[in-house]
């Protein structure tokens, strides 16, 4: 079974935000697969079905950013599942607008979301996918800025690196995270 966790803020005021990263490339990979994301369970919003004749889940956590190790660790529980049968996609305000990194495990950085998934699993060897969203202007609070909206201008350049990090999804679950790693961490 191969899981994927797509962090984010629950509520229509969140979305669409820059924090919300992980959520559009849930949204986009439920589309793609018809697989509805609409059951609660483990702090979160669930939807199961099968790919390519494998078992998967998509996750979209609904206990605001700074919480989502618990809605992380319920689902590996639930699951019984292991954080390499895992793929979390977030924001990443230290990559540029719309790049996208995949990687087969890390460090928090600084990322309240990937901070508090640490400290509740006990583990940091989750693959991911990080898109980036853009540094902060200097005059930006932190806060406002992962929580504010794109610019019409670059909405454009987020769908494709949505779209870019739902194929780093179905790489991984057909070759593995060094291949997902060789075709996307591509410039």
């Amino acid at each position: 079974m191969k899981i994927w966790i797509g962090l984010g803020n629950p509520g229509a005021e969140y979305a669409h935000t820059r924090h919300n990263a992980g959520f559009e490339v849930i949204d986009r990979l439920a589309r793609q697969w018809n697989i509805p994301v609409d059951r609660a369970r483990c702090h979160g919003l669930v939807g199961e079905g099968r790919v390519n004749g494998e078992r998967v889940a998509l996750v979209k956590p609904q206990t605001f950013m700074n919480l989502s190790g618990d809605c992380v660790a319920d689902v590996l529980r639930w699951y019984k599942a292991e954080p390499r049968d895992v793929m979390i996609f977030s924001d990443d305000i230290d990559l540029p607008l719309g790049t996208v990194r995949v990687r087969p495990f890390g460090g928090a950085g600084t990322h309240n979301g990937w901070r508090d998934i640490l400290l509740k699993t006990g583990s940091d060897r989750f693959p991911r996918v990080r898109v980036g969203v853009g540094g902060k202007p200097p005059a930006w609070d932190l806060a406002d800025w992962v929580l504010s909206r794109y610019a019409p201008e670059d909405q454009k350049t987020m769908d494709a690196a949505f779209d870019k990090a739902a194929e780093a999804a179905m790489c991984f679950a057909e070759h593995g995270i060094e291949e997902a790693m060789n075709q996307f961490n591509r410039k």
